[in-house]
């Protein structure tokens, strides 16, 4: 079969031009290829590359002239509706389900086509596919329903409509324990959250599989008048700590959030020398640990003490020195020279040895 041919099939498919795709079939004898041939490593077909680009009369050609099967299915098993509905061509979509598409295939990782519609703000759209039936509680291997996604991508005319036309859909949790609060505090969509405690009976502190809660989400995400709200309106708890006893004000030094570490240190009277219960490390730890200089900073100004220890005996000084953050091993002797001088300053210079960054020690 000629290759040439055939990325030429594929070339004026993807640039919906029927008119050249249809004579060129016919020049070359492509016909049977049209129909049934698979592409490169994703196994596209022509409907695939068609629905995908959102050429709906070349779509309709495929279907009603070559003959296509329109539950063919690429590598990773996406049909054509999934293709569309990913891309948000809502016409290809209508075509596709008024010629009797299954609106609940799925494909790789257990995606649905509302799913995939999700991703995009097309309330239309989704209206459509669930008008067809689509089932928003089906979840995917990660265990994540239509809702899920809608509240990461936080629309909220899409998230009131879910919630309309299926009432408890807000109840699903990942295999993870995430619920839909969770994902749309992580990335901060705020009007959905303030949707969700209007609309949904969350418990405030719902934990996920790591004891993470939605404030936590919330505030090492930086999403600081997010977590007001889930103060305000759902009474969530500041100091609540996951599994490994790590509280917010010590996730948002790992992260970095310094305007987060100010907001719950002076607004909200949190302690900021808190240890974490099994490691009994501190914020300034984490800070050190993760090379945040700016954080180390803003965690001083707070009142951080640089000399408190871990159970293993260890400072935020000699946390900079096993990850080899020099530029945060200089900051803390600057800061605290002292440090340089006693058991603790031995200690971290055998650490930064081992690690490369002796030269730090040297230069102060």
């Amino acid at each position: 079969m000629d290759e040439d041919g055939l990325k030429m099939l594929v070339k004026l498919t993807q640039d919906g031009d029927l008119s050249s795709m249809k004579n060129h079939m016919q020049t070359c004898g492509l016909m049977e290829a049209a129909r049934d041939k698979h592409f490169g490593r994703s196994g596209d077909t022509l409907i695939h590359y068609a629905a995908r680009h959102g050429h709906l009369d070349i779509l309709e050609f495929i279907i009603k002239e070559v003959g296509t099967d329109m539950e063919v299915y690429n590598n990773d098993y996406k049909r054509p509706l999934h293709e569309a509905a990913s891309m948000g061509h809502q016409a290809c979509v209508s075509y596709l389900l008024q010629e009797g598409a299954k609106v609940d295939s799925l494909k790789k990782a257990d995606w649905t086509p509302l799913m995939m519609a999700c991703t995009r703000r097309n309330l239309d759209m989704i209206r459509e596919l669930m008008e067809h039936s689509a089932d928003p509680f089906l979840r995917n291997k990660d265990g994540w329903n239509a809702f899920h996604i809608a509240c990461r991508e936080g629309d909220p005319l899409v998230v009131r409509y879910l919630l309309e036309v299926a009432p408890d859909v807000w109840t699903s949790e990942s295999k993870t324990r995430r619920t839909p609060l969770h994902t749309a505090a992580m990335h901060g969509r705020e009007e959905v959250v303030g949707i969700l405690l209007e609309r949904c009976d969350y418990n405030p502190d719902h934990k996920d599989s790591c004891g993470v809660t939605p404030f936590m989400d919330a505030v090492r995400n930086g999403h600081i008048s997010l977590a007001r709200l889930l103060l305000e309106k759902h009474q969530a708890s500041p100091t609540a700590a996951d599994i490994l006893g790590v509280q917010p004000v010590h996730q948002v030094a790992i992260t970095g959030q310094d305007q987060a570490l100010r907001f719950l240190v002076r607004e909200l009277h949190v302690d900021v020398n808190q240890r974490a219960t099994g490691s009994q490390l501190t914020s300034l730890h984490y800070a050190a640990k993760e090379g945040h200089v700016s954080t180390i900073k803003t965690l001083l100004d707070l009142g951080a003490d640089l000399h408190v220890r871990d159970k293993k005996g260890r400072t935020a000084l000699h946390m900079a020195s096993i990850g080899q953050h020099a530029e945060a091993a200089r900051t803390l002797l600057q800061l605290g020279l002292e440090d340089s001088q006693d058991a603790s300053g031995t200690m971290a210079r055998q650490l930064a040895k081992k690690s490369n960054i002796m030269q730090v020690f040297n230069y102060i």
